[in-house]
């Protein structure tokens, strides 16, 4: 028996080594739970609405306020966390993010998740506000580490890019302290302002930010005769437009939205040109980087419609601009990142295989039931089981792709490799 039990002691502890090998793991583990754990606390909420007999949860929160935090910040901040805590050191030759600074970081994150969710479920708000705020602190933690890669790299390097990354993961922070600062009982107006914050000045410039260097990058690699296209007045531009939609929508200015708007849709969508998208399908894990950053501009594009409405020009399209840009280029850009990263970090083939393309266009069906949703011509025959029907695809998206994954981050690179 006592040998029995030291196996077991040997192998979690070499489950916990290879778990915690590299940043990439801990924190997209996390990442691929939440993106199940979210839906299904929002799914519950959209089948009492929807069906008959199915009980109401009874949350801490409003349920839109709960859904807002948790998809806008509490999970894909573990994502971007994977993904910047192994390229920050590779695109600026700095030290790797020390092990015991990503698992710090990722137990807060983990911890205040947990917290949060117990909280809401239990019906205890300052339960779920301190998990909102454990979160908030492993957020700084992870901002701490990046920002200590970033003063070690050489003098040398070009940090472009990571300055505007650092950036954005400020705003973010001010956007977490604008939820909680709601979810304490101030006013309501802070938790609207942190739904803003959170798309218009994190997560579409954060992932514009990372799409314009990586796209044109991992497309010249594998593309015969490619040309890059990546030049910097566009990210410039592109960051300017969504700060000031953020800012004007904040500001009370919603009037003048159509001006950034129609300036960033014009931008994605030229990049989506140049960048050749046609051509990207010649390789799937391209590809899926490609199909989701058009849904930037496909987003854009149906928010300048809504903003043109406003002036009298069109019929307002609610949430549908919304859900293009959280579903289709967020979520999408996330999938396709990291598969990427998770297959190559792994010792794997950098090969979007026959079920994980598959996954990858149920996400995007998911984005169109979403929007489709939303629009005042399929809304009607839609109804709330169109947001239920979105809700329950993006789970069969990101279901059987998390359970494929999972595995992966607890045991050692099929190469044989550190890491």
């Amino acid at each position: 028996m006592s040998g029995d039990r030291g196996q077991g002691a040997g192998r979690a502890g070499a489950s916990w080594r290879a778990f915690t090998a590299a940043p990439h793991r801990v924190m997209m583990l996390g990442g691929a739970v939440q993106t199940i754990a979210a839906m299904l606390l929002w799914a519950a909420e959209l089948a009492a609405r929807t069906l008959p007999g199915v009980p109401l949860p009874a949350l801490a929160l409003p349920p839109a306020w709960a859904h807002a935090f948790l998809m806008l910040y509490g999970t894909f901040t573990f994502y971007l966390f994977g993904f910047l805590m192994t390229t920050y050191p590779r695109w600026m030759g700095g030290p790797p993010v020390p092990r015991a600074r990503y698992v710090a970081a990722f137990l807060l994150l983990a911890g205040g998740m947990g917290a949060l969710y117990v909280g809401l479920l239990a019906g205890v708000r300052p339960l779920a506000v301190a998990g909102g705020a454990l979160f908030l602190a492993g957020f700084g933690a992870g901002v701490r580490a990046l920002w200590a890669v970033y003063r070690a790299a050489p003098a040398s390097a070009d940090r472009f890019y990571e300055t505007v990354l650092n950036g954005v993961l400020l705003l973010a922070g001010g956007g977490m302290l604008a939820w909680l600062a709601a979810a304490a009982g101030a006013s309501a107006a802070w938790e609207r302002a942190a739904v803003t914050i959170g798309l218009w000045w994190f997560l579409v410039p954060l992932l514009v930010t990372v799409g314009h260097r990586m796209i044109p990058y991992f497309s010249e690699c594998v593309l015969q005769g490619y040309r890059p296209w990546r030049p910097r007045w566009t990210l410039v531009a592109m960051l300017a437009a969504s700060l000031a939609h953020g800012w004007l929508a904040l500001a009370g200015g919603v009037r003048w939205l159509w001006l950034p708007d129609l300036a960033l849709a014009v931008l994605a969508l030229a990049h989506s040109a140049r960048w050749g998208l046609g051509r990207s399908f010649a390789v799937r894990l391209l590809a899926v980087l490609h199909v989701a950053w058009l849904w930037l501009g496909i987003g854009m594009a149906l928010q300048l419609v809504d903003d043109l409405a406003l002036h009298g020009l069109g019929a307002p399209l609610g949430r549908a601009p919304l859900h293009a840009l959280g579903v289709g280029f967020v979520a999408g850009m996330t999938m396709a990142m990291a598969t990427r990263v998770t297959l190559g970090h792994s010792g794997r083939p950098l090969v979007m295989d026959r079920l994980n393309w598959t996954l990858f266009w149920i996400l995007m069906a998911t984005a169109a039931v979403r929007v489709a949703a939303e629009l005042p011509w399929t809304a009607g025959a839609l109804g709330t089981g169109g947001l239920l029907a979105a809700a329950l695809l993006w789970l069969a998206a990101f279901g059987p792709w998390a359970a494929r994954l999972l595995p992966i981050y607890v045991r050692p690179r099929a190469d044989g490799r550190p890491g």
